[in-house]
């Protein structure tokens, strides 16, 4: 059942107030910290007998006791010394003035703590005496508090972020009795599938490059510090990646064997035992605990995995009290930013606010220190387009249909299937390894996230890019859940890359209205990719037959978006990707093994006809006329 979130005034008038608050108490920074709380530094040990650093914020008034809330993270706590404070504390500002004991905790490996970092480590189902994973780490991390710092309710509480996020959901699996809710956000859920290193076998070159330089080299000992931004030399992603050739040339050029991890990436480029045992989804049975599921709609890194994440709850543990909210946000953009837009796209209120203040901090107080009470819905999805918060007890929701949208002749977009005269139509291209197309008109060295809404006028021209239209919508079509691409397609080489954009075309009139911007706007609404050699099996890569038409599926990601009656909705087709993707070289290979002279144009065709029904399946809610 599908409602409306309306605020009545007395609401709204808390909502206000408590923004309010939470400007004044982010004004005070490290000095109210320092004046309300306590800070501790410890090693805690693990049953293997490794020492991981902890820093332990309590409340200097021990008039009462209170909930523990725990950070894990590889990314470092940052404030080392007693000397040293945090400004914040906990998720939001807010959550320092409701007065928790925060706890925050470097994992194995990683600056201060003892022992091997293992880039996400596997659960272990069963574990020897002495074996060890995040999940066991965890469980003696809450233990070793409840019994040594003083003052605490006997509740515990996970958060985190990305990794720390996917740290959250280790900590779901084999529980400490006191943990009592847990707040995975943004979290990867399995990385060759559709989160940060792989999307469908297309390997993430931009990201995977910087993540394993700053945060994977080798180290001697606990540090404090970890490597900085590479050099490039350039502010050209485009160029240096380009001239830098095959991936086969980056740990010869670039990192000299100091990143095991990258190593690790190029090895397992199928979707071998290496990635299966990271997958998440196969361990989440049986979960028990409250869970507030936090997605993106705009993540750029982990939208896959927190999608994956609620749904593999909902499958095993269907009775389970668990929230997912669906925020349009770049990755981690609901801690850090006003929610208010992303890029030139406005979404009408104050959405990273509104999270933080009405959702995350209630759920938090409700299940650690029974104040308040829980109204949150099942799932609570924001829809873009027309900015409005919905709430629902399933995602996708029961009310979406699967409608066809038909790739036409003459570059057109339709419902309506292909006319049955039409048994041979199609587009085609030539894909240039040597001349890419680019992910992004910025020109930037790390990924970034603005490309994710970015107007895609700037490849709309290319003649390697091919572009569908619709009508002008008469009405609003509205849409939730998942997308699939179902392509009929060809090639004269031997492997290809496909990439699908759906894309939300504004018209010059209204862009000016709804976004303060002047001009029209192809706002790229959901894309992904695909490797063909992927396409039928993810551990056995299988070569595409030179100009045989061949069947590929693959999803998008779920999306909840109204397009605009004056709207147009349009499809973008291409083969690279660059450099968000390495260049496939179109021949059926190693890519990571592959030389210059391996890389190749190919001519790629899409077809559309009554034979081959090229479509992208969206998830319709309401139904626009043909």
């Amino acid at each position: 059942m599908m409602k409306t979130m309306r605020f009545p005034g007395t609401l709204l008038l808390l909502l206000l107030l408590g923004l309010s608050c939470l400007c004044r108490l982010g004004a005070q920074g490290a000095e109210y910290v320092r004046t309300h709380y306590e800070k501790n530094e410890y090693m805690i040990p693990m049953r293997d007998g490794v020492h991981l650093f902890t820093e332990v914020y309590v409340p200097r008034d021990r008039s009462r006791v209170y909930p523990i809330l725990v950070k894990r993270t590889p990314y470092g706590i940052g404030t080392y010394g007693p000397e040293w404070y945090k400004s914040t504390l906990g998720p939001s500002a807010a959550f320092a003035a409701e007065r928790y004991i925060f706890v925050y905790q470097d994992i194995r490996g990683k600056f201060r703590s003892e022992g091997m970092f293992e880039h996400h480590r596997p659960y272990l189902k069963q574990r020897a005496e002495g074996q060890i994973d995040e999940t066991s780490d965890a469980y003696d991390t809450v233990e070793w508090l409840l019994g040594n710092v003083s003052g605490h309710n006997g509740r515990v509480g996970l958060w985190g972020i990305s990794y720390p996020g996917w740290l959250a959901v280790m900590a779901l699996i084999e529980p400490h009795p006191a943990v009592q809710a847990v707040s995975p956000q943004g979290s990867p859920g399995d990385q060759w599938i559709g989160d940060d290193y792989y999307h469908n076998g297309a390997f993430r070159l931009m990201y995977a490059f910087d993540w394993t330089w700053q945060c994977a080299q080798t180290r001697e000992g606990p540090t404090e510090t970890e490597p900085g931004a590479y050099d490039y030399g350039t502010s050209d992603g485009y160029r240096f990646f380009l001239e830098l050739g095959s991936i086969a040339n980056v740990n010869e050029r670039c990192f000299h064997d100091r990143i095991p991890m990258w190593n690790e990436l190029i090895e397992h480029w199928r979707y071998d035992e290496y990635w299966q045992a990271k997958n998440l989804f196969k361990d989440l049975d049986n979960i028990t605990i409250p869970v507030l599921n936090v997605i993106g709609w705009f993540d750029a890194e982990d939208l896959y995995g927190p999608l994956g994440i609620y749904a593999a709850i909902e499958r095993t543990s269907p009775s389970n009290r668990s929230t997912a909210v669906l925020g349009p946000w770049a990755h981690g953009g609901w801690t850090y930013s006003s929610g208010k837009s992303l890029g030139n796209i406005r979404f009408g209120s104050a959405t990273g606010h509104y999270f933080r203040q009405m959702v995350e901090l209630p759920f938090f107080n409700y299940y650690l220190k029974d104040e308040g009470r829980m109204d949150l819905p099942e799932v609570l999805a924001f829809e873009t387009g027309v900015n409005r918060w919905r709430r629902y007890d399933s995602w996708p929701p029961r009310e979406s249909e699967a409608r066809r949208l038909y790739l036409q002749a003459n570059g057109r977009l339709s419902f309506a299937s292909p006319p049955e005269s039409i048994l041979q139509s199609f587009d085609s291209y030539i894909s240039d390894p040597a001349d890419p197309v680019p992910y992004t008109a910025e020109q930037r060295t790390r990924q970034g996230h603005l490309w994710m809404v970015e107007d895609q006028r700037f490849v709309s021209g290319r003649s390697d890019v091919l572009v569908y239209e619709s009508e002008v919508l008469q009405q609003p079509l509205r849409i939730a859940g998942p997308i699939v691409a179902d392509l009929y397609v060809s090639s004269s080489g031997s492997d290809a890359d496909w990439v699908v954009k759906l894309i939300d075309e504004i018209p010059q009139e209204q862009m000016q209205i709804e976004c303060g911007q002047s001009g029209g706007f192809q706002m790229l609404l959901a894309a992904e990719v695909i490797r063909s050699k992927f396409r039928n099996s993810r551990t056995r890569p299988q070569p595409l037959a030179p100009d045989r038409v061949t069947r590929i599926r693959f999803n998008l990601p779920d999306k909840h978006h109204t397009f605009k009656s004056g709207h147009r909705i349009m499809v973008q087709i291409q083969s690279s990707w660059f450099p968000l993707i390495d260049r496939n070289p179109q021949v059926f290979l190693s890519i990571p093994e592959a030389g210059e002279a391996d890389f190749r144009s190919a001519t790629h065709r899409v077809y559309h006809s009554a034979r081959y029904p090229s479509a992208l399946v969206v998830p319709v809610l309401a139904f626009a006329p043909q």
